[in-house]
């Protein structure tokens, strides 16, 4: 594994994570919490299935308006502070890292950042509980830092410059949910679609270049794509 480090990244400056469902297992806690506040507050009724499709990759404001479309009237008052309150609690009590994904992080021989839909705070409580928040201080950049969410190309951008990449296009994302996939198509990268929660044929329909399942063998994906790349 030592040679790869040496030699992969050759065609990228710079790799661009997603927080939640790339290096923390944290949809499925949330989704479930949300589903619940969703039951008690607007009587809904949706599987962690309709939770995945409709919410994952979205910032709160976006989840916020969706209700609103699906009520046809304003949220609750409180729903979007229950929502992040209840979320963070729960994520402090049983969140953990996605699997392998310390074992790619070591592999990784040029800068990495994450750029989440996801606040601030939840980043610092997800990434602190799991022990990788020291791996990415200085380097974390959240929707609420742009203009638009995904699936825009907004915060991509934002964090390629502030990190000093040269181009978008020697930018390598690593993503979970097809609304990333596509802001990520949309600020002209290249696009690793992680195919653990969503299906893959979901994450290859919204633009993913190539798609894998075991993070921990994450710079032997990169290798093999710039190589079939030459």
């Amino acid at each position: 594994m030592g040679v790869i480090k040496l030699r992969v990244m050759e065609n990228f400056e710079l790799i661009i994570f997603d927080c939640d469902g790339v290096l923390v297992d944290s949809e499925r806690v949330a989704n479930e919490v949300f589903a619940k506040i969703l039951k008690e507050e607007c009587g809904f009724s949706l599987s962690l299935e309709d939770m995945f499709e409709t919410f994952v990759g979205r910032a709160a404001g976006q989840c916020m308006e969706i209700i609103e479309d699906m009520l046809g009237a304003k949220p609750p008052p409180g729903l979007e502070v229950r929502y992040r309150k209840d979320i963070n609690k729960a994520l402090k009590e049983s969140v953990t890292a996605v699997n392998g994904i310390e074992h790619a992080l070591a592999e990784i021989s040029i800068p990495y950042c994450v750029a989440s839909s996801g606040s601030y705070e939840k980043m610092q409580t997800t990434l602190g509980k799991t022990k990788l928040l020291e791996l990415f201080e200085g380097k974390l950049y959240s929707a609420s830092d742009v203009a638009r969410g995904k699936p825009f190309p907004d915060i991509y951008l934002h964090a390629a410059e502030s990190m000093g990449c040269s181009s978008p296009r020697r930018c390598l994302v690593i993503e979970d949910s097809p609304l990333g996939v596509e802001g990520a198509v949309a600020a002209d990268m290249v696009v690793f679609g992680y195919a653990e929660l969503v299906k893959e044929e979901k994450l290859i329909k919204a633009g993913a270049h190539h798609t894998f399942s075991d993070m921990s063998n994450l710079a032997h994906e990169i290798a093999t794509y710039e190589h079939a790349a030459l």
